[in-house]
């Protein structure tokens, strides 16, 4: 496809693979857009909505901005009881008020299954815009969830997650990545590049951070957080389509350690929903970064470095 004429207005669109598109509409003042929604990933309708809206919301923090408003996107099968849609919609309601966002209209189409998410608005300075492509030699990798969410919701699907884990799953993927946002978005730290882990996984998001920076990311397994239970049903093979398909994206510019069992590379390649915010901070501000993440309750976990070269690298 023909590239039209690039504005000189959008600061961000689609050719870094970034969580959002940013536009500049004054000296001080841009516009953040992005849009998702998804099928359940959890049987109960309240709880889906939560995680749903919570997943919308994710990419204008992931960009350093603050969300204004959302609208509803709605795809909802007629032979389903409408109470099932209310609940959803009460759901992403309960999240958007703990955000502080108003919902202010929306869409719904009659669909085969039902999905639900969000397009969201939201606001930041130009010269504060926090890209996924701004990584440098010398920063530190934070992040602010462990992995597991995609193999988790299989093992739901599939009736082999423990009440713990589930437990575990919808604690972590309805909380809002707003406190970390804030943080990473304040000014008290440098903040060189920043994403959200979602549905390319780790690897995935990483190799777009790093190639965005023309660098190359070196993460520690051993230091790397992953939901307890998931690496067991990864080994039992309770592993998602869209895993193993990110696995097959990520193999030209991922380098593992040699004999590296294919179910702990499939759990740093699982497609997260409403994953942590990963940032790249320098090494010289990590402490600071990870004392305003406690702070506000926020977990901060130090997974690896930037360094010359490019693609990412796996250590043991």
């Amino acid at each position: 496809m023909k590239k039209g004429k690039r504005d000189p207005r959008a600061l961000v669109g689609y050719e870094t693979a970034d969580d959002a598109a940013v536009y500049r509409v004054a000296k001080d003042l841009a516009v953040v857009e992005t849009v998702d929604f998804f099928p359940p990933v959890v049987d109960d309708p309240f709880t889906f909505g939560e995680i749903a809206a919570a997943n919308s919301l994710s990419d204008i923090w992931a960009m350093g901005a603050k969300p204004l408003f959302a609208l509803n996107l709605v795809a909802f099968p007629r032979s389903l009881p409408m109470d099932i849609l209310g609940r959803i919609l009460a759901g992403g309601q309960s999240k958007a008020e703990e955000a502080g966002v108003p919902i202010l209209g929306g869409h719904s189409i009659d669909g085969p299954e039902p999905k639900y998410g969000m397009a969201v608005t939201g606001v930041v300075h130009p010269k504060k815009v926090l890209s996924n492509a701004g990584a440098k030699v010398g920063d530190a990798l934070i992040l602010t969830k462990p992995l597991g969410t995609g193999i988790g919701t299989t093992a739901i699907k599939r009736a082999k997650a423990s009440d713990e884990l589930v437990a575990r799953l919808v604690d972590v993927m309805r909380t809002l990545n707003k406190k970390a946002g804030e943080v990473f978005a304040s000014g008290k730290v440098r903040v060189n590049a920043l994403t959200d882990v979602t549905g390319f996984g780790l690897l995935g998001h990483l190799g777009e951070m790093m190639a965005g920076a023309k660098r190359r990311a070196v993460i520690s397994l051993d230091r790397t957080p992953i939901l307890e239970g998931v690496p067991a049903l990864a080994r039992e093979g309770v592993v998602p389509g869209g895993a193993k398909n990110n696995l097959e994206y990520v193999a030209p510019f991922v380098e593992d350690p040699d004999g590296l069992p294919d179910d702990v590379k499939v759990v740093l390649a699982d497609a997260q929903t409403n994953g942590g915010l990963l940032a790249a901070v320098p090494f010289k501000d990590v402490a600071k970064a990870l004392k305003l993440l406690e702070k506000v309750s926020v977990p901060g976990y130090v997974i690896g470095a930037v360094v010359q070269g490019s693609g990412v690298q796996v250590v043991a």
